[in-house]
């Protein structure tokens, strides 16, 4: 099974989140964000880990554990992404929206998508 701090990196990565980018959707430094992912770092505290969770999009229970599917819509546990996704790809506009998106609160975003999923039908 998994440390937590595989678990935490490999969320991470499949998200496309730096350390910093994860930092400062979860409201902390990216140290912290290290040491969560550092073998024998520091735990998040239940709230982080369900932040981080909801943020990378996989069930909590899995980032808490290591039990069940990683992510929700594949039933499976999370492969480590073979690259990581190019920021360059992205338009200027669409890197604007996503950095405003990770400055939201969780619940915020949350929002957000089901708003632009509704725009999208």
């Amino acid at each position: 099974m998994q440390a937590m701090c595989d678990r935490i990196r490999r969320a991470r990565l499949t998200a496309g989140l730096s350390q910093a980018q994860l930092a400062l959707a979860a409201g902390v430094r990216r140290s912290a964000v290290a040491q969560w992912e550092r073998e024998g770092g520091t735990f998040p505290s239940v709230q982080h880990l369900a932040c981080i969770a909801i943020v990378t999009q996989v069930h909590f229970e899995w980032l808490a554990t290591g039990r069940g599917p990683g992510r929700p819509e594949d039933g499976v546990d999370l492969p480590l992404p073979d690259a990581l996704p190019v920021e360059a790809a992205r338009t200027a506009q669409e890197t604007e929206i996503l950095s405003l998106l990770r400055r939201m609160p969780a619940r915020k975003r949350q929002v957000a998508r089901a708003i632009m999923e509704m725009l999208t039908e």
